[in-house]
């Protein structure tokens, strides 16, 4: 059987506080005035949210590449060339610098390879005489 003794620290009861020896909940027991924690810092809370900070910049050759590589295959051949060189510089600068735009460069360095095998195709087939420009007009 069992026998209900108090523990060896004396007459304690368990709903009293103050008879266990502990400091009251939220208190130190070191004779705060307060009975409580201590005011937290100044300027608490969360603090400035994070965000995603400043956009990245983009290079603008690699922009540029792009857009003369579209040209270079829609109207213009040699457009295709400055658009493959523009790429290259800016695959360069966005290594060394970390900025954005390597889709756009690499974009421009295929599009400007097409525009030049797309001119070159279309100098044989003209020296073929496949494809023939007719300027006459009637």
């Amino acid at each position: 059987m069992s026998t209900q003794e108090p523990p060896a620290g004396g007459n304690q009861n368990p709903n009293d506080p103050t008879s266990s020896g502990l400091p009251p909940y939220g208190g130190s027991g070191a004779g705060d005035a307060a009975g409580g924690y201590p005011p937290p810092p100044p300027g608490g809370g969360y603090g400035a949210p994070g965000g995603y900070g400043a956009p990245q910049e983009t290079n603008k050759k690699a922009l540029w590449s792009m857009i003369t590589g579209i040209l270079g295959i829609v109207c213009c051949g040699p457009l295709a060339i400055v658009a493959l060189v523009l790429a290259s510089n800016a695959r360069k600068e966005i290594a060394q610098t970390g900025q954005g735009g390597s889709g756009m460069a690499t974009a421009g360095w295929w599009l400007g390879i097409a525009g030049i095998a797309l001119w070159v195709l279309g100098i044989i087939l003209y020296a073929a005489g496949v494809v023939t420009f007719d300027t006459t007009t009637y």
